[in-house]
């Protein structure tokens, strides 16, 4: 069976084409910030008034917790059990960033988070800011944070109990859930983070 020398030709000319194409589009997508916890931007506040944005999470591993200070229980508890865990590694827990991001920054302003923050630790800095500039975070990471009815008409904040782990590089690494156990809190974050650093 002949061939026709022209079909032969422009199939050859679509091939260069498409494979043109797709290392185009590999290429563009390879090269393109992509939506995620590592290049999400936001400009908030820590406790002190300072101004931060996404670069808190390069360059040092850091535990990472997402609550509000009106929360009764979860939160002061894993504050409290951050620090502790931070004290226990001594020297080689040097490295280790500890940020508590607030879900409720309309009732959470930088006084509030400094006070509270620094009743527990002076190695966990308190993160606030406008609100929609908090979603932004929250979404990043893909907490779960909701706002419900209170009985005395106030209100109170569901969410996310779990402590983050990112590396150096702005990456989620491993999680902590919440009432885990000491000694195997101290083993994943030397194993998720500082073996790394």
């Amino acid at each position: 069976m002949t061939r026709n020398p022209k079909v032969i030709a422009a199939l050859a000319i679509a091939g260069v084409f498409v494979s043109a194409l797709i290392g185009i589009i590999i290429w563009v997508a390879a090269d393109s910030p992509r939506p995620g916890p590592f290049n999400a931007r936001f400009q908030l506040v820590n406790d002190r008034g300072e101004a931060v944005d996404q670069s808190i999470f390069k360059g040092s591993p850091a535990l990472v917790y997402f609550g509000y200070t009106h929360c009764p229980e979860v939160c002061p508890t894993t504050l409290f059990e951050m620090a502790d865990w931070m004290k226990t590694l001594g020297p080689d827990g040097k490295p280790l960033k500890a940020y508590f991001f607030s879900i409720d920054p309309e009732r959470d302003t930088p006084d509030i988070m400094h006070q509270y923050v620094s009743a527990i630790s002076d190695r966990i800095t308190g993160i606030t800011g406008d609100p929609a500039e908090m979603k932004k975070v929250i979404d990043g990471w893909m907490i779960y944070a909701a706002k419900l009815p209170s009985e005395d008409g106030n209100y109170h904040m569901s969410h996310t109990i779990s402590l983050l782990l990112i590396g150096p590089d702005g990456r989620l690494k491993d999680m902590i859930p919440y009432q885990t156990e000491k000694d195997q809190a101290l083993a994943t974050i030397r194993d998720a983070l500082l073996k790394q650093s």
